[in-house]
């Protein structure tokens, strides 16, 4: 018997179908990707039949996705890579062939690369998500300053950073909202400490989810994700401000199929395999011309979310230091 999930798994995968034209050329595509798996075959059977190109999934995480192709320099394998962070893009940029996708100008420019080597899919937004059975809707926090107090000793879930680039992201993007220096580090010790820190993202979203914790700092989509499936989640866009991090999408310089690569980038990037992306995982697309208020998860849009400025890649420069320091605080505020 279907769950209703999957009714609406079958139902996207026909529309998507739909969408298609007749079969192009025949070929193969390898697509490095730092996605889950379900996500990717969803995409890659959907662009296998409108294309006619078959697609290899090589899957991993994004670093270990990043250091094979830097491995293969002198002889890639692999034609496109997809699902992983500004900051890898730009920090491998020479390993990535310049092409100017044909959805470029929908695409901030704040999340493409000037020379066209890589252009954003989807935004991740840092949020709180609150469990609604635990912490009636109105009653949580409202910033990410209102999670020191005491009352959420214990019953706010967080991924540890060293495992988790996001985390990584919401604790140095804090220290930089709460004053800089060992004062902003003060604030993110209190915070920890009214923390469960976690070995996985998973857990987090999942221990929100099932009422095991009251509170997560996570990402948008998984909060809607486990909200669309009937979870009592509802997510917090923090008033003190937050970030969008940016994962995108690249053709591996002297790949094997350049042509198959660039009808990839221009498919993953266009209107609407971004809704049914949307639909499907709730991934907030990077171009900006979706009408959110008609499809699911009643995303707000970007322009009605505060962002703050964040330092990218100063962080990623000091990223070993600044991790061993956040170890340090957990550990103190265990």
């Amino acid at each position: 018997m279907l769950t209703r999930r999957g009714t609406a798994v079958i139902a996207l995968a026909i529309a998507m179908a739909a969408l298609a034209g007749p079969a192009g050329a025949q070929g193969r595509l390898v697509v490095y990707s730092a996605n889950d798996a379900n996500l990717n075959r969803f995409v890659f059977d959907a662009f296998t039949r409108e294309t006619g190109i078959d697609v290899e999934p090589v899957e991993g995480g994004s670093g270990v996705v990043f250091r094979r192709i830097a491995s293969e320099r002198e002889r890639p394998l692999g034609d496109a890579v997809w699902g992983v962070s500004r900051a890898l893009l730009a920090n491998n940029r020479a390993l990535l062939a310049p092409y100017a996708s044909k959805n470029k100008s929908v695409v901030p420019a704040d999340f493409r690369d000037p020379e066209d080597r890589w252009i954003g899919t989807n935004l991740h937004l840092l949020v709180i998500l609150q469990n609604t059975k635990l912490v009636p809707a109105d009653a949580g926090p409202k910033t990410w300053a209102d999670l020191i107090d005491p009352q959420w000793k214990g019953k706010i879930a967080f991924t540890d950073p060293a495992n988790s680039g996001s985390a990584f992201t919401n604790l140095t993007l804090l220290a930089e909202l709460w004053g800089g220096g060992e004062a902003g580090w003060d604030r993110v010790a209190q915070l920890l400490a009214n923390t469960r820190v976690l070995n996985r993202s998973t857990l987090v979203f999942q221990g929100v989810g099932n009422g095991e914790f009251a509170l997560g700092m996570s990402l948008e989509y998984a909060g809607l994700l486990w909200a669309s499936n009937g979870a009592p989640v509802k997510v917090v866009y923090p008033q003190d401000g937050t970030v969008a991090q940016m994962e995108g999408v690249a053709i591996i310089k002297g790949g094997p199929d350049p042509e198959a690569a660039k009808a990839f980038v221009d498919y993953i990037t266009r209107k609407d395999v971004r809704e049914a992306i949307l639909r499907f995982a709730f991934r907030r697309a990077a171009r900006q011309d979706l009408d959110l208020t008609k499809l699911p998860g009643q995303m707000p849009a970007l322009t009605d979310v505060k962002l703050i400025p964040y330092d990218e890649d100063g962080w990623g420069a000091r990223r070993a230091a600044t991790l061993q320091k956040i170890q340090d605080l957990v550990r103190q505020t265990r």
